[in-house]
């Protein structure tokens, strides 16, 4: 399984527009060779160089249908989405969607890891879980991840 974006290549910097210092927006993400198995996907979007106990989540999305080849740039910050997929929370406060690179002032390069999920079954959850309670209801439900790593420094 692949998961790639046209705003950046892999291991390389991702652009300040989908950074705290930018715009921040979501980049376009696509994906493809999903397995013939796959009933849903889930995307978690984290920062394992961040001075936390646990890596910082910058976005958690669930419930994508097969049928979706990618994502567009500028996801909402919605809970609820068209094709009902859903939204949960990041590491901000009461925050919902992606948030984008906002690493230490001179805390050096964080690596940010967009990993997808191929599942093989439809979750039954509700909206704004955070990643732990994701990673929870997927359980036993994997069947295939796709990694995309992009850095940034400040």
């Amino acid at each position: 399984m692949i998961i790639r974006s046209s705003a950046f290549a892999s291991d390389a910097p991702i652009p300040k527009k989908y950074t705290g210092d930018g715009a921040n927006v979501s980049p376009a993400l696509q994906w493809l060779e999903l397995p013939s198995a796959a009933r849903e996907l889930a995307l978690i979007v984290d920062d394992p160089d961040a001075p936390t106990p646990q890596p910082w989540v910058h976005w958690v999305i669930y419930k994508i249908p097969i049928e979706l080849t990618g994502l567009k740039e500028g996801v909402p910050p919605d809970v609820k989405l068209p094709q009902g997929i859903l939204q949960g929370q990041n590491s901000w406060p009461n925050s919902v969607g992606y948030r984008g690179p906002e690493p230490p002032r001179g805390h050096g390069v964080h690596h940010y890891h967009f990993k997808l999920y191929a599942l093989d079954a439809k979750l039954e959850v509700q909206a704004g879980l955070n990643a732990g309670s994701l990673r929870k209801a997927m359980g036993g439900h994997f069947l295939a991840q796709g990694e995309l790593v992009g850095t940034y420094e400040r």
